[in-house]
């Protein structure tokens, strides 16, 4: 990570939808680098009435990061829901990554829902294409 900036924000209507109806998050940008090359921007959204004045809302959270903050607050993990899609980038995105001409990104939304139903979290990243192989394993049944 080459830069890190945690602070509370006004939601996007996207953000707010899926966290369901929150009005302000706390937002939590960083840029990821392999070999020294930007690959990936990040930003997590939490509610600020979990996230504040907690570790969540601090530069290093702690071991095991945000997600062992929300199990030590009670927030215990059930389920993460992901939108993937592949697409050209923004302006912006191709100077954030140093992309190269014609190098598409993979635009991946995850939001993480509690044992309680509630949406705790929505990791919204975006990853030069040409860094990553995305590969899953799925339960078939």
């Amino acid at each position: 990570v080459d830069s890190l900036e945690v602070k509370e924000e006004k939601a996007s209507q996207d953000i707010s939808t899926r966290l369901g109806s929150v009005r302000r998050v706390l937002a939590r940008r960083r840029r990821y680098l392999l070999d020294g090359k930007p690959v990936e921007f990040a930003t997590s959204y939490l509610p600020l009435d979990i996230a504040r004045g907690t570790p969540i809302a601090e530069p290093n959270p702690g071991p095991g990061g945000i997600y062992a903050r929300l199990e030590e607050l009670g927030h215990h993990l059930d389920h993460f829901e992901e939108e993937i899609r592949a697409r050209m980038p923004s302006p912006t995105e191709v100077k954030t990554l140093r992309l190269a001409a014609g190098v598409p990104v993979i635009h991946l939304v995850r939001t993480a829902f509690d044992t309680e139903g509630r949406a705790v979290e929505v990791c919204d990243t975006v990853m030069a294409a040409d860094a990553y192989v995305l590969s899953y394993q799925l339960p078939a049944t």
